[in-house]
């Protein structure tokens, strides 16, 4: 009998202590998990969304805390030369390379080639480049093979900026994400950083709003944007969408460089010119059409 109550008891004293667990569980729950909700949030900044992390907000590392992703290229910054260099063969012959290397800031479109004999047409200096992530597809395999010929190929830019359109269409995403890991990958001194889609939407209503209203924005156009924002004075270079000449009346390449033929699918590139003429004649900015002479402006 004295055995039955034992095993009784302590059968009792099992289940109170396990449901004292339970209700202490139960507890830790409701108590806990609002708290959790008022102070982390996690149904609403668990993942990062449009809602929750607007643009311009500041986005710090998990595990590097005061690590930020990387400053702004362009905040604050102002200079008083800068060139905008295009790709159009009415840079061949054109003696513009020392001119443009003497701007203080120099922007390049579209990885063009350097050196090889370009020098003292284009120059050689570079602050930023950018890339058509379409050119990341055609030329490097959209970096899916072997990488390191697309870091080699870098090298000619130095430790320049490599400005990526991240965010026009969905496939360029991924695109450039890899062109970051590839850089990172091998160490290459140039730091890919991308094009704010936001930027380039104000920038469409803002030209749109001035005429500008055939086709999406060149890199070109976006370029030129900038340089008129951060500084006193913008040189154009390379900016002749057309195949004849516009002095000695000889034929054009498309590119210094090649001469591909021109695809304006989504550009208005005649038009685009004709805002380059209008903004020369205004003074707002100078386009180098014919042979430069070294030591001037």
């Amino acid at each position: 009998m004295k055995g039955q109550q034992i095993k009784l008891s302590s059968s009792v004293m099992i289940t109170v202590l396990c449901l004292g667990s339970l209700l202490i569980t139960a507890f830790w729950i409701v108590d806990n998990s609002s708290q959790l909700r008022s102070e982390c949030h996690g149904f609403d900044r668990a993942i990062i969304t449009q809602a929750n992390t607007p643009v311009g907000s500041k986005i710090l590392f998990s595990l590097e805390v005061g690590k930020t992703l990387r400053e702004n290229l362009f905040q604050n910054k102002k200079w008083d030369t800068c060139a905008v260099v295009g790709n159009s063969g009415i840079l061949s012959n054109s003696s513009c390379g020392e001119m443009i290397d003497s701007a203080q800031f120099v922007i390049r479109c579209n990885l063009p080639s350097l050196r090889k004999g370009y020098e003292k047409d284009v120059g050689i200096k570079t602050d930023v480049v950018t890339a058509n992530p379409s050119i990341i597809w055609k030329k490097h395999g959209d970096l899916e093979g072997r990488r390191r010929p697309f870091v080699e190929s870098l090298r000619i830019y130095g430790k320049s900026r490599l400005l990526l359109p991240a965010f026009t269409f969905a496939r360029d995403v991924a695109r450039s994400l890899r062109v970051v890991y590839t850089a990172e990958d091998f160490e290459s001194p140039m730091w890919p950083v991308f094009l704010n889609p936001d930027y380039i939407r104000s920038l469409t209503l803002f030209w749109r709003s001035r005429g500008q209203r055939k086709g999406a924005l060149s890199t070109g156009l976006e370029m030129v944007s900038l340089a008129l924002e951060h500084c006193a004075n913008v040189h154009l270079y390379g900016f002749w969408p057309f195949s004849i000449h516009p002095f000695e009346l000889n034929a054009v390449n498309n590119h210094y460089f090649d001469n591909d033929k021109a695809s304006w699918t989504h550009h208005a590139m005649p038009e685009e010119f004709d805002l380059w003429l209008q903004l020369h004649i205004q003074g707002v900015l100078r386009l180098h059409l014919g042979k430069c002479q070294p030591g001037t402006n």
